[in-house]
């Protein structure tokens, strides 16, 4: 009678805490995690080949870790300030991050075919010509390396806006926002990768180009970072695109704030070249660049009203922050 009774209250106390991390988790901690679930499926029920195994050990790891910290976090379970802050931030963004290196296993042993032409066609029937074939022309070692530049700068853009918001903001609108759509744009955008796989331009089309990229300092940084750790079948949406241009709207959008009252025209320019990049360099089609560009678009508006929502909903059932504080005081 003991026993079954201490079960019975073991049982309603896991219960609690389960009620309560379901009904505190944010939006962004529920997309997050079906944006993992969604790669621990593809893994175990779709993938084949000698990556298999590798494939479910990895979007396992990132599915547990993911569905833990939240629960930790949002039943209270794990510490308070400091410690959830961090914790949520690093496997939010742990997640989309090591995912993305994954695909490079995970995407050609799930989606072996590609819409390389689907894609091709596409441009030239909606658009009547092909930029990366169109400005082959071009290509010498000072535009090259001009592009190249910018491409890569994709990188050092992306690291110094995300960076200082997750761990440097303490305002909580500013960060759910900005935060709420940045990562829309990773979970959204890295699913599309297995719904329209493609190689892109730059194979493709091998066989059209009448000059070669010449090498170059930024050119082979380019060409190093994308044999390391590119997808390799990550082209359409554009996440060249989508991610500079959110972070060029988003500037815009707060201008009347610093640093972006003075930066917005400045992150506007690199992503307006590094949009332009992507197809010089011939990674991807027009196409994706306009999916992109629509994406960027959608995770800015999601991210306002999204964020504006929860907040407001926090607030009226007491709930806490979107995002914990980094505060030893702050919960």
């Amino acid at each position: 009678m003991m026993r079954s009774g201490l079960r019975t209250a073991t049982a309603d106390g896991a219960g609690a805490l389960v009620r309560a991390a379901v009904r505190n988790a944010a939006v962004y901690e529920w997309m997050v995690t079906v944006y993992a679930a969604w790669l621990f499926v593809l893994a175990v029920f779709f993938s084949r080949g000698p990556t298999h195994d590798r494939c479910v050990a990895w979007t396992t790891t990132l599915l547990v870790a993911q569905v833990t910290t939240v629960f930790g976090v949002r039943s209270g379970l794990l510490g308070t300030g400091v410690t959830r802050g961090l914790a949520t931030r690093l496997v939010s963004y742990g997640v989309i991050q090591y995912s993305y290196f994954g695909l490079r296993d995970l995407l050609p042993a799930t989606v072996p075919w590609s819409f390389d032409e689907a894609l091709f066609r596409l441009d030239l029937r909606l658009f009547g010509v092909e930029p990366s074939l169109l400005w082959d022309r071009l290509v010498t070692q000072t535009t090259t390396e001009w592009f190249a530049f910018f491409y890569f700068s994709y990188f050092v853009i992306v690291g110094m806006h995300l960076f200082p918001m997750l761990f440097g903001v303490r305002d909580n609108r500013f960060l759910a926002e900005f935060a709420m759509g940045f990562l829309t744009i990773f979970c959204v955008g890295q699913s599309f990768y297995f719904l329209v796989p493609a190689w892109g331009p730059v194979k493709h089309l091998a066989a059209d180009y009448q000059h070669a990229l010449p090498h170059g300092r930024y050119m082979d940084l380019v060409l190093s970072a994308v044999e390391a750790g590119g997808a390799q079948k990550d082209v359409f949406p554009s996440l060249h695109t989508a991610a500079p241009t959110f972070l060029a709207l988003f500037s815009f959008r707060h201008r009347d704030k610093l640093p972006f009252k003075y930066t917005w025209p400045v992150v506007a320019f690199f992503a307006a070249n590094i949009v332009i990049a992507t197809m010089f360099l011939r990674w991807h089609y027009l196409i994706d660049i306009v999916a992109g560009l629509l994406l960027a678009g959608s995770a800015v508006f999601i991210g306002a009203r999204v964020s504006r929502w929860e907040i407001a909903r926090r607030e009226r059932l007491g709930l806490g922050r979107v995002w914990p504080t980094l505060s030893r005081n702050d919960d």
